[in-house]
């Protein structure tokens, strides 16, 4: 069997797919109509799970559930690396604990998960609280004013 150009050109498409695929978190939205706009919620799916771990311990295909009820599919190939990063960097403890026959992992939150978690929940809300609040402290509209139906009204946004 010999290796064409054409095979090596579609080994390097792959590769240099599967290499931007790593950085990424493979997070598909189920919601119909959402742009492909995944590399946004990286940072929130993490705190959902250090949210989740502050009330009691976890488990990877408990996250995975959870997070399918906020319409995110994702996999075990990418929720157990998710964990594994958060106890890398000192935010989960993980300990195995035998259920059944088989042993599992349980993630609980550490002391500087909390600490992390609470710093994000104040900059969350505050970044949060700007996009859906208009200057009075009223609910901003989710949409934008469609200017069909308000013809005789200035669309454009004024700052």
């Amino acid at each position: 069997m010999s290796i064409t150009r054409y095979d090596i050109r579609e080994l390097k498409e792959n590769e240099d797919h599967m290499l931007a695929s790593k950085f990424n978190i493979g997070v598909r939205c189920l919601m119909p109509n959402i742009v492909d706009d995944r590399d946004l919620y990286g940072g929130l799916i993490r705190m959902h799970i250090l949210h989740h771990a502050e009330e009691g311990p976890i488990y990877g295909q408990w996250m995975i559930e959870e997070l399918r009820r906020h319409g995110y599919a994702i996999g075990p190939g990418t929720m157990y690396p998710l964990l594994h990063g958060l106890e890398k960097k000192g935010y989960l403890l993980a300990k195995e604990e035998l259920s059944g026959s088989r042993y599992r992992k349980s993630y609980r939150i550490t002391t500087k998960g909390r600490k992390a978690v609470s710093a994000a929940r104040r900059r969350v809300q505050e970044l949060f609280g700007e996009m859906f609040e208009d200057g009075n402290g009223r609910a901003r509209p989710t949409s934008p004013p469609n200017p069909a139906k308000n013809p005789g009204k200035n669309s454009e946004r004024r700052r």
